[in-house]
């Protein structure tokens, strides 16, 4: 479950859906060209809306019915798609074009309402309902670390078509940098293909907090070794959000305090590679 318990979880969840919100009806005004998102590249804004509506939709769907497997993510029922042509006209496509057409209000008030629903089904389920994940961990809980992190990743993607995104909650960063190396990272080196470790050890430390993280990848296997004092071949050292943003590759290496062989940094998405 990580370092946060649910009720502050869904605390942040909800903050960081609200600021996405707003940050998407800021880029979306005047009702020109849906803008295209910097850090999510072939995403247009009404693209970004629509994936992550779409996420949080069927993630309701699973955790409102407890279902134990996974339901057809291609049945439009699941979505409550708005009967607008205009909306629907304004999907996201299946050939991943990005959607560059005036973003109708009724898609962003879709979007709103998915994040609504998610947080409502996640504190009334609590965190130990045994539900279908993509994990070894089949929990209500596992979706909502899962979630809260995704809707904040977005919402950074989301306020950097207009400005400066603001950094994100530390306590909350530093749970997401541990659900990285506790979670995502062994999940991508099974979902797309990466190369055998060779015994790289990485670190990565809070320069605003107590923690490190060292990471090390020996052949199909991955250590980690929270606080670990040993050697290291790299350390990268910055704000629990800065780590969090690295790691999801919305901040270059060059944004950390880097020491040791920095090519590895870059190396790093090799061995883990991007979702």
């Amino acid at each position: 479950m990580g370092g946060m318990d649910h009720h502050t979880r869904l605390s942040v969840f909800r903050s960081e859906a609200a600021a996405y919100d707003k940050a998407l009806r800021r880029a979306a005004d005047g009702g020109g060209e849906g803008p295209p998102v910097p850090s999510c590249p072939g995403w247009s804004l009404a693209d970004l809306a629509g994936h992550l509506g779409s996420v949080q939709r069927y993630l309701a769907h699973i955790l409102r019915g407890r279902h134990t497997e996974p339901l057809d993510p291609t049945d439009p029922a699941l979505y409550d798609l708005p009967e607008d042509p205009a909306v629907r006209a304004a999907w996201p496509r299946q050939d991943a074009t990005p959607h560059r057409g005036p973003v109708p209000a009724e898609l962003l008030d879709w979007s709103a309402g998915a994040a609504r629903q998610l947080a409502g089904v996640l504190e009334e389920l609590g965190p130990d309902v045994p539900v279908w994940s993509w994990s070894a961990e089949h929990t209500s809980g596992f979706w909502a670390r899962v979630q809260t992190i995704e809707q904040a990743v977005h919402r950074w993607d989301a306020e950097s078509l207009t400005g400066d995104p603001a950094p994100f909650d530390p306590a909350f960063a530093a749970d997401a940098v541990a659900q990285t190396f506790e979670v995502m990272v062994p999940a991508r080196r099974g979902w797309k293909p990466a190369p055998a470790g060779s015994g790289e050890r990485y670190r990565f430390r809070r320069a605003d907090g107590p923690q490190s993280w060292t990471v090390e990848f020996a052949g199909n296997e991955v250590r980690l070794e929270p606080d670990g004092t040993g050697p290291a071949d790299v350390e990268a050292v910055g704000t629990a959000s800065d780590l969090t943003l690295f790691l999801w590759q919305r901040l270059p290496a060059g944004g950390l305090e880097v020491t040791g062989d920095a090519a590895l940094l870059e190396r790093w998405f090799v061995l883990v590679p991007p979702a």
